[in-house]
């Protein structure tokens, strides 16, 4: 007796410690090794976490609303710098390694993200975009960072030069800063890409403010970081496909030598040891790579509450992305969290169309106000839906009781940005982002009516058309051959 009643109050006392308990949780990113190579610091779900190299417990270092990411450890390793939202834009932040209230470091309104602290640890590395000098080719712009460095105490940052130096960081010495260059305005997470813009990794010398670039292949290369005896350099490259772990010797910087061979998805955040071992993330976790060794996962069990409840009702005060107005005036649709609502212009009451877990976008009303027509992202691909009003005693969606949802154009190509013609009878849309077809609401016709290659797509939304009132003509873009001005 007195045994079961032991196992029952293990169970009873123990499971819920099982429960809660997140082994392997994925999705952690910016590992930072520390200098002994004894910890690594790391980002997950907005806050930071330390946990030992060999794997275990992670406890966490930052408790805040705010997303804290980004960690750098000092070269002494008992503080760690970051970047954090916690007013607003992002600002860097110091604070001991063991835990505790940061302090907050930059104040300007303009993005701060460090990299390193300086090799005696009285100042932070950092990139922020706040004043070019006007004799920089490439011209000011909000993406184009510069580099600057604050000291840890608080005080004005001072700015190092105006190129864009990302993950910057000291040699030992000090004499030298290795870093990533940035070109233009593609974005950062881009794979597989060759152009004029993709990332080359660089050496400034302090004394005579020289440039070297020490890479040459023409696709991705990023996050530099010196060697233990700082005469080799590891950084990550696409040579072979997909974003790897490399080296070269800084006397011969031709010799590369690849160190990982992860295939499908990229290695991200390197960062090193005095010692020399490395540590990245890769497909949402976190490994190492001591000399001479394969890398080996991390694992990892974060035993925390979750910051967000399951379920929570959320008021729509603000936030939407887009509305229309009904051909009557009486209502509304708009676009909040994804999903479609129509609501009340009179009266406020609010109705809820859709509840998906993909995204709804580009919400309109049919000409009689019947329908609403919008785009949803499902199974894996954007396709054009329309809900309809039912009942013929409801006149509104916002008093409607029974609607029915259905499916105007389904198929593995992107389409969206849908739009009614204005006698109802038919809906244009964007194929693949810049194809205008048109579809018949009754024979399920499609036809072109503007080519794909009359236009480019540079961003999501950037195409625009529009019906005539009579259903026979379009306003559109057009991108004239060999130019880059939209007529």
């Amino acid at each position: 007796m007195n045994s079961l009643f032991t196992k029952l109050l293990f169970l009873l006392v123990f499971i819920p410690l099982f429960t809660f308990a997140q082994n392997d949780p994925l999705w952690m990113r910016y590992p930072a090794i520390s200098p002994d190579g004894s910890q690594i610091v790391f980002s997950y779900q907005g806050d930071l976490y330390k946990v030992p190299t060999n794997g275990g417990q992670a406890i966490p270092l930052t408790l805040h609303e705010a997303h804290d990411f980004q960690p750098v450890w000092s070269r002494d390793g008992q503080q760690i710098a970051f970047a954090s939202d916690r007013y607003g834009n992002f600002d860097v932040f110091v604070m001991s390694a063991n835990g505790g209230a940061p302090t907050r470091l930059t104040y300007h309104s303009a993005s701060d993200f460090p990299s390193d602290f300086t090799p005696d640890g009285s100042e932070v590395l950092f990139s922020s975009s706040r004043l070019d000098n006007h004799q920089n080719m490439q011209f000011p712009k909000g993406s184009m960072s510069e580099l600057y460095q604050v000291p840890v105490t608080g005080g004005r940052p001072q700015q190092m030069f105006s190129l864009p130096a990302l993950g910057a960081k000291y040699s030992d010495d000090g004499k030298s800063i290795l870093f990533t260059d940035h070109k233009g305005t593609e974005n950062s997470w881009r794979k597989h890409h060759t152009s004029s813009v993709t990332r080359d990794i660089w050496r400034y010398t302090l004394k005579g403010g020289t440039f070297e670039m020490l890479s040459t292949f023409e696709g991705e290369n990023r996050d530099p970081v010196y060697g233990a005896d700082e005469k080799e350099v590891f950084y990550l490259s696409e040579k072979d496909g997909t974003l790897n772990v490399y080296s070269f010797s800084l006397a011969n910087p031709e010799n590369h030598q690849q160190l990982t061979t992860f295939t499908q998805h990229p290695v991200r955040h390197l960062s090193i040891s005095d010692a020399g071992v490395l540590s990245f993330s890769f497909d949402g976790e976190i490994y190492t790579k001591k000399p001479g060794e394969p890398a080996a996962k991390v694992s990892i069990s974060i035993n925390a509450d979750s910051r967000n409840r399951l379920v929570e009702n959320v008021p729509i005060k603000a936030g939407a992305t887009e509305m229309a107005l009904s051909p009557s005036g009486k209502e509304v649709a708009f676009i909040f969290r994804g999903e479609v609502f129509t609501t009340s212009i009179e009266g406020g009451t609010t109705k809820r169309v859709t509840n998906t877990a993909e995204q709804e976008r580009s919400v309109s009303f049919s000409p009689d106000g019947k329908a609403l027509l919008y785009a949803s992202e499902r199974n894996g691909s954007w396709n054009l839906y329309q809900s309809k009003i039912t009942r013929e005693e409801e006149t509104y969606f916002f008093q409607s009781t029974v609607l029915k949802e259905e499916p105007i154009l389904v198929s593995d190509k992107e389409t969206f940005q849908p739009s009614y013609s204005p006698d109802g009878k038919e809906v244009a849309f964007l194929e693949e982002r810049t194809e205008l077809r048109v579809i018949n609401l009754a024979t399920k016709a499609v036809r072109t009516i503007l080519p794909a290659d009359k236009n480019y797509s540079y961003a999501d939304g950037d195409q625009y058309y529009q019906w005539s009132p009579d259903s026979k003509w379009f306003l559109v873009n057009y991108l004239p051959p060999r130019q880059w001005i939209d007529e």
